[in-house]
């Protein structure tokens, strides 16, 4: 009987070290990959670092964050290229977005992911896309408030639409302003879930709200 009781600890031992190996490769790879995305400079360097967030991505069934990064780092591929085709990114971002939902549904960064795809998709041509691509953006925000309300990165990316918007069409600094404020108010407590999880936007909302007064 304690031969059996031996056994029997000595295997949950085994499996217990086999998870926490598995979570350290995990983290490792998460841990690497964020340093390339803070270090890229080319859109090459952006690139490599999307695709090895969609390697950890399809390695790890059940993590959503490698797809959010993977995502996140091809749509800033868009913004560095000015010759980038936007729609074929835009394609990209939302089936690595799409990936994610199926593992995390209803979240609030990857709605606001949303948001800055439909954005960027919108700039191709402004004039003939913001019924579409705006309404597309505005569904994202309202989805990310339902999801979580006290996100500050929501209301930074609604005062930024509202302030590259023409005031003629309901835009322009003073209407961003109170979602700075708001988004500067939430920085200030929010504290994300883990260091892998989504935590930018505080300085640049500063810089925004600064250039709003």
């Amino acid at each position: 009987m304690k031969i059996m009781k031996h056994i029997f600890f000595l295997l949950i031992i085994t499996l217990s070290v086999g998870t926490l190996g598995a979570q350290s490769k995990y983290e490792a790879g998460m841990s690497k990959g964020l340093e390339q995305l803070k270090a890229a400079k080319t859109t090459e360097d952006m690139q490599a670092v999307s695709a090895l967030f969609t390697r950890i991505g399809d390695a790890e069934k059940d993590k959503w964050l490698p797809y959010y990064y993977a995502a996140y780092a091809n749509y800033i591929v868009g913004w560095m290229d000015e010759k980038a085709d936007k729609d074929k990114i835009g394609g990209q971002s939302i089936l690595l977005i799409e990936k994610a939902e199926i593992i995390e549904p209803n979240n609030a960064e990857l709605f606001c992911l949303r948001q800055m795809v439909a954005v960027q998709q919108m700039t191709v041509d402004p004039m003939t896309r913001w019924q579409t691509y705006g309404a597309e953006a505005s569904k994202a925000i309202e989805n990310a408030k339902k999801a979580d309300p006290n996100n500050p990165r929501i209301y930074y990316l609604e005062g930024q639409t509202l302030k590259n918007t023409p005031e003629a069409f309901g835009g322009g600094n003073k209407v961003a302003k109170p979602k700075f404020e708001k988004a500067a108010q939430l920085f200030e407590t929010y504290k994300a879930p883990s260091p892998l999880h989504p935590d930018w936007g505080k300085e640049d909302n500063a810089k925004s709200l600064a250039e709003c007064q």
